[in-house]
This record gives structure tokens, C-alpha cells and sequence, in this order.
């Protein structure tokens, strides 16, 4: 995929619309690009509803943090699959998967445009081009292994996965302790290694579904600027409060210390300052730096791994309907 334009023009990449098929916008880009505010322009032109394609708006904690949809925004339109798990539940793309395609065939059952908007670009590509296929995993087994993960510590576990299973061992973060248990429940459920499993044939997605991905890509100082000033109204919105509220459930043990939501960005500097390491303009600062930092990788992520119908470097509700209509 091509740089961004800084004269804000559009670029179509010509790819062709099929009209015998459900079309399903997707609106991807990096953080604080304007996808949610454009996606709102759209299904309210055209009767569209939300999907979340974020693995962070997915939880019902940490609202602001995670930047998700504003009432005001969740009045103008229907949203879906925001808010909807626990912060001790875990997601995987394939649960997403599986959500995602609910909420798109019931769109389709009632007559709504299904438009996918989020940054979490693995989530995106499973949809789009399928999974491993992989099987469920027995809920005792599952909690078999988690109380083991959390028995042992992370390099006990991995230490012993590397036993069991050298090769995804041999992949995988010792500290990411999600994918250890994910290998280890897979390896324990079927007695084959989640290697040899994501090596067969991805599952399509439904042939009935055509996918069009719309791209937001910023020129990068433009983009950075906005990241720095929304991480400031994330503060004034209270942030600092939502992750001291976090804070106080993991140590009451009502959420793990690993849940996923404690990964957002913004969250460890937050939770710093909070805990008297670095000052509030220092934690703001970090966080902004990551912020911009996670901007950057969506962006590279978003060149080297899909071939958007249409790219654009600021919100253009004229261009996004124009290439849907064509």
C-alpha cells in the first residue's frame, strides 16, 4: 500500500465491486486517525451499524483509555460489540471472529449496512482472510491450565512448555502469558502442537461477504499531533481515575494482573504515576510518546499487510461513498 498523500487526495486502488455479494465496509487506521467519527457520517447517511474491531473496546472497563465510542456518538447511529467482556475474560481473534460474523449477519437479516471500524489489525485479516482452524478447547482443560500458568510463573510454564512442545515454545514470548496457555490448553486438548495446527488451511470467510477496507492514513505529523492532544483530553475526561479504579480491582483479585485491558496504551504510565514513580506531566509525556509509537506501527502494519479499495489521509464522507457506490 502506498505512502499517504500530504495533499490530502484520495488514492483508489481500482479494486472491483462485486454487486452479488453483502457488502462490509471496514474503516481501518491508526489511533486517532477520525475512524470512528467517520463511520458515524456514513451509517448515518445509510442506515449502517457499528461494528468494534478494536480488541481493547471490546471490555467493559477503561472507557476513555481505550478511546471508545461517546454516548453522544452511540445515540447518533447503532454500535455493537463495544463494552461486551469482562476485563478477566480473554479475546482472541477468533472469538472476534465469531462475534463479528453474528453481528454482520444480523445487520444483513435487518436490512443495515455492517461497518467494521478498529485498529486491531489481526482481527481485521482474520475476518478477511481466515483462519487456522483450531479446535475448542474443553473449559476444564482451560482452567486446568490457567491455574498451572499461575502455580508456576511464567518461566516455570514456559520452561515446561519447552518441554512438551519445543516449537512453539521456541516462538513464543516467555512473558506473554495468554499465547503460553493458549499452547499449552491446545496442546493438552488435542495432543497436537498449535504449530501444526496453524499450519493447515486457513478457514475462509463466507463467500457471500465482500469486503470494503477503507484506510485512514494521516500525514504523520498531522496524525501525531492529533495523538498527543486526544491522550490530553483523555486526562480531562478522567482516565486517571479509571485506571486508579482498575488498579484497586486487580488488587482485590476481581481482575488478573495480566488482563488484557492493563496492555492499553497509556495504562502503565498511568498506573506509574499513580503509584508515585514519575509525576503527572511525565506520565502524559510517556504516554504520548506511546501513543505515537503504536500510531507508527498501525501504519507500517496497514502498508505491508492489506490492499485497501480506497486510502485517504483525513476523514472524506464524499470518497468513502463514492467508492462504495462503484
Amino acid at each position: 500500500m502506498g505512502e499517504a498523500q500530504s495533499d490530502w487526495k484520495t488514492i483508489n486502488t481500482g479494486s472491483s465491486i462485486l454487486t452479488d455479494k453483502h457488502k462490509v465496509i471496514i474503516i481501518g487506521g491508526p489511533t486517532a486517525s477520525g475512524k470512528s467519527g467517520l463511520a458515524v457520517q456514513y451509517a448515518q447517511r445509510n442506515n449502517g451499524i457499528i461494528i468494534n474491531a478494536d480488541s481493547m473496546q471490546i471490555y467493559n472497563d477503561l472507557p476513555n483509555l481505550t478511546a471508545q465510542p461517546t454516548e453522544e456518538e452511540k445515540q447518533q447511529c447503532p454500535h455493537t460489540l463495544y463494552a461486551i467482556l469482562d476485563p478477566a475474560e480473554k479475546c482472541d481473534a477468533a472469538q472476534w471472529r465469531n462475534l463479528a460474523l453474528k453481528e454482520i449477519n444480523r445487520a444483513i437479516d435487518t436490512k443495515q449496512v455492517p461497518i467494521l471500524v478498529g485498529g486491531t489489525g489481526f482481527y481485521i485479516k482474520a475476518l478477511t482472510e481466515g483462519l487456522s482452524p483450531l479446535p475448542d478447547i474443553p473449559i476444564g482443560i482451560r482452567e486446568k491450565t490457567i491455574k498451572l500458568q499461575k502455580e508456576l510463573g511464567n518461566p516455570k510454564f514456559h520452561a515446561l512448555l519447552s518441554e512438551k512442545d519445543p516449537v512453539m515454545a521456541e516462538r513464543l514470548d516467555p512473558n506473554n502469558t495468554q499465547r503460553l496457555v493458549r499452547s499449552w490448553e491446545v496442546l493438552e486438548a488435542t495432543g497436537k502442537s498449535l504449530a501444526e495446527w496453524q499450519s493447515l488451511p486457513l478457514i475462509p470467510p463466507p463467500e457471500n461477504l465482500e469486503f470494503i477496507f477503507v484506510a485512514l492514513m494521516p500525514d504523520r505529523e498531522i496524525l501525531y499531533e492529533r495523538c498527543n492532544k486526544r491522550f490530553e483530553n483523555m486526562v480531562e475526561l478522567g482516565i486517571v481515575d479509571e485506571v486508579e479504579s482498575f488498579m484497586k480491582k486487580i488488587k482485590q483479585g476481581i481482575i488478573p494482573e495480566d488482563a488484557s485491558l492493563a496492555k492499553s496504551v497509556g495504562y502503565p504510565e498511568i498506573r506509574d504515576y499513580l503509584q508515585d514513580k514519575i509525576n503527572k506531566e511525565e506520565a502524559i509525556t510517556l504516554a504520548q510518546q506511546k501513543t505515537r509509537n503504536y500510531a507508527k506501527r498501525q501504519m507500517t502494519w496497514l502498508r505491508n499487510q492489506v490492499k485497501p479499495e480506497l486510502i485517504l489521509n483525513k476523514p472524506d464522507l464524499d470518497q468513502l461513498i463514492k467508492i462504495i457506490k462503484n
